[in-house]
């Protein structure tokens, strides 16, 4: 067994270093939206149940008629718009956070969905969509029989 002497200085990068990196994310790979405008994408949760896959994601503010849903394949697309209100000509920002305009999100369905088959609910701005699996994806039970 080695012992290693600590040295609490090793742990801490070069200022050097702190700007290259942070000049990397800015600039060289930056994050969608957050320096050049482009479309948006959706944060979503997919799980699955032993009859299907479901997909949920928020969209506040957004109508149902205004999101589109495709599946291709094995590639589900969300895309859709958030539209503006009517603009304050009234007094002037303090602050203006939300986001409108185009959005998209496509991901990777698993293998053995009918995609021909599912169904999509919105409620309380919460997209729910439900892809059936098919018949020999479903987990099959195989009882055991003793002699």
């Amino acid at each position: 067994m080695s012992i290693t002497r600590w040295e609490p200085f090793r742990e801490l990068i070069s200022l050097r270093e702190a700007m290259d990196r942070l000049l990397e994310e800015s600039w060289v790979r930056p994050r969608a939206g957050w320096l050049f405008p482009s479309e948006e994408t959706l944060a979503i949760d997919m799980y699955e149940t032993a009859d299907s896959v479901v997909v949920r994601t928020a969209v506040p503010g957004v109508k149902p008629e205004d999101i589109d849903i495709t599946i291709t394949a094995n590639t589900l697309t969300i895309a859709g718009e958030a539209k503006a209100e009517e603009k304050v000509e009234e007094g002037n920002y303090i602050r203006r956070e939300r986001r409108y305009g185009r959005f998209s999100r496509s991901v990777t369905l698993p293998s053995g969905v009918q995609g021909e088959k599912a169904e999509a609910t919105f409620e309380h701005g919460l997209l729910t969509l439900t892809i059936p699996k098919a018949e020999e994806a479903k987990p099959k039970v195989i009882k055991v029989k003793s002699k």
